[in-house]
């Protein structure tokens, strides 16, 4: 019979040497190239230099679909035109214009410096998110109910996060388009 001192003794033991055996894995090979994790995530975001072209070909598609499907009218247009305006991206610099030394500039800094860095970067971010949505707020109104109904369910879709479940759903599969009424 096994008391319940030699269960917590062989509990122990199982412990102790399945984190021996994990502590003595070894670190992952370095790539071959010799370039770390980190750079080679970075040179496959910056893919060929296009990305931000793509982004914008994407949102005028986006853009040209969703106002097929809200059917404007004449005295919606001008909305339209303040809402794509408004909610245009701030540009972005060029990749890598300047980044090397801003990084090394920043570095240079005391760290209640960098706090104040971050917090002007934060208040730019919000004051931009503010006008987005005041934007969308006041296109939102002039739009009818049937509009309305349309315009929500496409936001859903392609909103920041591609909606409750991210833009795939729990297990990596894309998310079910909403039904169409």
């Amino acid at each position: 019979m096994i008391t319940s001192r030699q269960r917590l003794l062989w509990a122990g033991l199982l412990a102790s040497a399945t984190f021996a055996a994990s502590a003595q894995t070894p670190p992952p090979a370095a790539p071959a190239d010799g370039a770390p994790k980190t750079e080679q995530r970075m040179q496959h975001k910056k893919h060929d230099g296009k990305w931000a072209e793509r982004m914008q070909e994407r949102r005028a598609k986006h853009l040209a679909d969703l106002k097929a499907k809200l059917n404007l009218t004449a005295a919606q247009e001008p909305a339209w035109t303040t809402f794509t305006s408004a909610t245009q991206p701030p540009a972005r610099p060029a990749p890598g214009a300047d980044r090397a030394a801003a990084r090394a500039e920043f570095e240079k800094m005391t760290t209640p410096q960098r706090i104040d860095r971050m917090q002007a970067r934060q208040a730019e971010r919000s004051a931009h998110f503010a006008q987005r949505a005041e934007a969308t707020k006041a296109f939102y109104a002039v739009l009818t109910p049937a509009q309305q109904k349309t315009f929500d369910a496409e936001s859903m879709r392609h909103g920041p996060q591609g909606g409750p479940e991210g833009h795939h759903g729990p297990r990596g599969e894309r998310a079910p388009a909403p039904a169409k009424s």
